[in-house]
């Protein structure tokens, strides 16, 4: 996924001074903020969380509650993270695809 500011959903009006938090999604290195969820660190970069594995659209998560299982992502070592309720980390190396390469 080519992430760019434009393309984001979610748009951060507030909180902007704090430290900055490196990861990396899809082999791209982006920046997220401490105390970030994954969910928000991801959709503060662009249009969409994860790709369904059944029909290949983009999804963005649902409940933003951790219920309903819209969010799950996957890190390049294959561990399964709900976004929705999982704080990112420095160094966290996430895929939009569940199984694909960076």
């Amino acid at each position: 996924m080519k992430a760019t500011q434009r393309d984001a959903i979610f748009l951060r009006l507030a909180e902007t001074q704090r430290e900055r938090v490196a990861f990396t999604l899809d082999g791209q290195a982006l920046e997220a903020l401490v105390g970030d969820t994954v969910l928000t660190a991801v959709l503060t970069q662009g249009a969409r969380l994860r790709v369904t594995e059944f029909s290949g659209s983009g999804r963005a998560g649902f409940c933003l509650m951790g219920a309903c299982q819209d969010c799950w992502m996957c890190t390049e070592s294959g561990q399964r993270l709900r976004a929705c309720s999982t704080f990112i980390t420095a160094g966290l190396r996430l895929l939009s695809r569940p199984g694909a390469k960076p």
